[in-house]
């Protein structure tokens, strides 16, 4: 991807360090769909008739929450002996909601959905039920092009890999002018089939529209071949590598015979790999 160090004002690391460590960090709370959703919820006839607005549907202070877990879906098992355990709250069966929850309904293109009800849906699901709702549909079009599409809305962030994190934390970045940013991104393929590595190539593209700067430290073929500039490091690992084997275009990378990179990447742009 494209490198120009000259008039960068702000760099964004994008590793794969989890997602803080709360459990109240959901996909639907970090992406910013949850308020949406406590939104469209609040304004419903059925919120109205009892009094309840957006605040009353957040998980973590609102009155609708699971009382007995206070809204982190879990409990703390004491063992005798043994490490305290985790287990899913046997009042809201993890929802993070009490039963009043369930009485307000919101009407969506997949039918009526409660709040718990939307959360536990996929991004993928979510993104047909909710299609009445543009602003919550185009942040899950986001993390769907990121190859996000199976997480639950509910998901807890912590518990992503290190390659969902990655890509969560760039759906945040899409929308925004990027003039003047330095990505750098840490093996953003991890755990992705190639047709979604294909995917995140052009969610990368886009962000170099919007003026971005993109570094990728990457293994990946796909990724590498559309690439602007390649560094090749090697020769092997560990002591054996850190040296600068090739550089140029992949087609440059390719063509020298001092890289075992440029082997592979040869015979993928020959279209033999």
């Amino acid at each position: 991807m494209s490198v120009d160090p000259s008039g960068l004002t702000r760099e964004d690391v994008v590793d794969a360090t989890p997602i803080g460590v709360n459990i109240r960090s959901t996909v639907a709370t970090y992406s910013g769909i949850l308020d949406n959703l406590r939104r469209a919820y609040g304004a419903t006839d059925a919120a109205r008739e009892r009094g309840l607005a957006a605040g009353d549907f957040s998980y973590n202070t609102g009155s609708l929450r699971c009382p007995r877990c206070e809204g982190t879906g879990q409990v703390v098992l004491d063992v005798q002996f043994l490490p305290d355990v985790d287990i899913p709250c046997p009042d809201c069966t993890g929802s993070r909601y009490a039963p009043a929850a369930n009485d307000v309904l919101l009407d969506t293109a997949g039918g009526r959905f409660t709040l718990p009800g939307v959360l536990a849906l996929t991004v993928r699901e979510a993104y047909e039920v909710l299609a009445s709702l543009p602003k919550v549909r185009r942040k899950l079009r986001t993390l769907k092009d990121l190859g996000l599409g199976y997480l639950t809305l509910g998901e807890d962030t912590p518990a992503l890999s290190g390659g969902e994190a990655q890509r969560l934390k760039l759906a945040g970045e899409l929308g925004r002018d990027q003039s003047g940013t330095l990505f750098i991104l840490d093996e953003p393929t991890v755990g992705l089939h190639p047709l979604d590595t294909r995917v995140l190539i052009k969610v990368l593209d886009r962000l170099l529209a919007k003026g971005a700067t993109i570094v990728v430290i990457e293994h990946d073929l796909d990724l590498i071949a559309n690439a602007d500039h390649v560094i090749d490091l090697g020769s092997g690992g560990g002591e054996a590598g850190g040296r600068i084997i090739a550089t140029g275009t992949p087609d440059d990378v390719a063509a020298n015979p001092a890289s075992s990179t440029g082997r592979y990447l040869r015979a993928l742009l020959q279209g033999d790999g």
